[in-house]
């Protein structure tokens, strides 16, 4: 792989990566060092990091970093309602982006009542996109288990999320 290929492949993945931490609860500069300090790994044992593994290795070292963030803080975050002006240029009510945005805490609020490994593999399956053989590959598993844990995911998810409404 060329070094601008490399370049830009890195960071679509970290990208990705950031999105991913977001979505996980992780505030927006938290996980923008999170991000900072995948890269600098990723460029200090680029040499031993298998071309077709980099993109789960990115998510693997992330979600560590996050973890031990997490453990350092042990807080919670509390979402802040605010109306989005780009979202309100594009013809949205402001009704329509609160309704949006309450959906969206709604899903937030029950996928943190879902256990963590269940949590990720929806987060990863459905937030970032990952095929079922990326996240395989990111767990070591085989993709039928994974599967299986996403089958097991939406239904602990779905379950959780009817008691709630």
């Amino acid at each position: 792989m060329d070094e601008m290929t490399l370049e830009k492949k890195l960071f679509q993945y970290l990208q990705i990566v950031l999105n991913y931490l977001i979505k996980m609860g992780a505030t927006r500069e938290d996980a923008e060092d999170i991000i900072q300090n995948t890269a600098y790994k990723f460029i200090k044992y680029m040499d031993v990091i298998q071309p077709n593994t980099i993109k789960s290795w990115l998510f693997r070292v992330a979600i560590n970093e996050y973890y031990d963030l997490c453990r350092k803080q042990k807080r919670r975050k509390e979402h802040i309602l605010s109306i989005d002006m780009e979202q309100l240029s594009k013809g949205i009510t402001a009704e329509e982006e609160v309704l949006q945005r309450e959906t969206g805490k709604e899903i937030t609020e029950t996928l943190q009542k879902v256990s963590s490994k269940h949590r990720e593999f929806l987060i990863l399956k459905y937030s970032t996109g990952l095929t079922i053989q990326e996240i395989a590959e990111m767990y070591g598993m085989q993709p039928d288990s994974v599967k299986t844990t996403l089958y097991r995911a939406r239904k602990q998810f779905i379950s959780k999320f009817r008691r709630q409404i």
